[in-house]
């Protein structure tokens, strides 16, 4: 089975956001450090309209000049290398203010591309793709929405192809949801490691010209979300996000995870990395293709650390270890 460990690399998106440095370049640099130790390589999904934002309010505060300095630098060194950068857009960037020191903008009716007309969309997908080709010096042909937010997708397709992107990894298998920012509904889409498609996420279509590699779902048991509850208190440290800032709202889904099995996301965030052997061990009996696996830089903790350097001891012995870019 091919095993694709992926990165959204970005900020957090309520208030606050969070720090460059707590959020992004020190985790960075942890999973790096166990890239190198283990020998294997990362795909990362720039959230590009943060480096946008730095440069355009960096001519007012010199201070963000700074910061994407330090992005830029991290993001070649991760070219060099080996690892895979892909592009990532969460376009509420739009909207953005820097205020008092601190990041603001409007998630309402700007989280989505489709709360963008067709031009602007196509003028958020062009700018930000050439704007991180040119950070690193090569073309990117992958794409991971902000939000899992990509429906309805005929919306983009044309758009995508102009512009060179062939491979998707937004689909949260057999995930949905709903709320005044999210909208995404893949409950019908095929529960396989890739599969091609044309104008629909959810539907296959042997000769599509774009590849779907969905991140994995899996359902989570109450129990799951009571022992991470109960050990954020007795082992704070240990346990504790590396980022510091809030998420956005998803309409109490933290609550409804402590009464009934919710559906989620493969992740090595966390305590969901304790799950991510066994549930390895699943897909490889059910003879699946390959696992595409979801982390944050910024979602990381001590122990989830320690058990992605333990999980890919172990599978890199049984599976290999993709990036993106080697998918096709």
């Amino acid at each position: 089975m091919n095993l694709f460990l992926t990165f959204d690399y970005e900020l957090f998106f309520g208030s606050p956001t969070g720090s460059m440095e707590k959020c992004i370049l020190s985790p960075t640099e942890k999973l790096l450090a166990i890239a190198r130790r283990r020998n294997v390589k990362f795909t990362f999904f720039v959230d590009v309209g943060y480096l946008i934002q730095l440069k355009k309010w960096g001519k007012q505060f010199p201070e963000l000049i700074e910061t994407h300095e330090k992005i830029t630098q991290q993001l070649i060194q991760l070219t060099a290398e080996g690892h895979d950068i892909q592009l990532h857009i969460h376009p509420h960037w739009e909207t953005a203010e820097f205020i008092n020191g601190l990041w603001q903008f409007s998630m309402d009716d700007h989280y989505k591309l489709t709360d963008f007309s067709l031009q602007e969309a196509e003028h958020i997908i062009r700018t930000y793709k050439s704007t991180l080709e040119n950070i690193i010096g090569k073309k990117v042909n992958g794409f991971r929405a902000g939000g899992w937010c990509l429906q309805p997708f005929k919306h983009f397709s044309s758009i995508f192809k102009a512009c060179g992107i062939k491979i998707d990894s937004t689909v949260l298998q057999g995930g949905h949801m709903e709320t005044k920012h999210y909208y995404f509904d893949f409950r019908d889409a095929p529960d396989k490691g890739r599969y091609n498609f044309k104008d629909n996420l959810c539907q296959e279509d042997p000769s599509g010209h774009f590849l779907e590699l969905p991140i994995g779902g899996y359902k989570y048991n109450p129990g799951f979300f009571w022992r991470l509850y109960v050990l954020g208190r007795i082992m704070p440290r240990r346990h504790k996000m590396v980022g510091d800032g809030n998420f956005i709202s998803q309409g109490g889904k933290k609550y409804e995870s402590l009464k009934r099995p919710i559906w989620d996301h493969v992740s090595c965030d966390g305590y969901y990395a304790s799950k991510l052997n066994s549930i390895t061990n699943k897909f490889n009996r059910e003879k699946r293709s390959d696992l595409v696996i979801i982390g944050h830089p910024k979602s990381m903790t001590q122990y989830s650390f320690e058990k992605l350097n333990q999980f890919i001891q172990v599978q890199q012995k049984k599976h290999t270890f993709l990036t993106l870019a080697q998918a096709e």
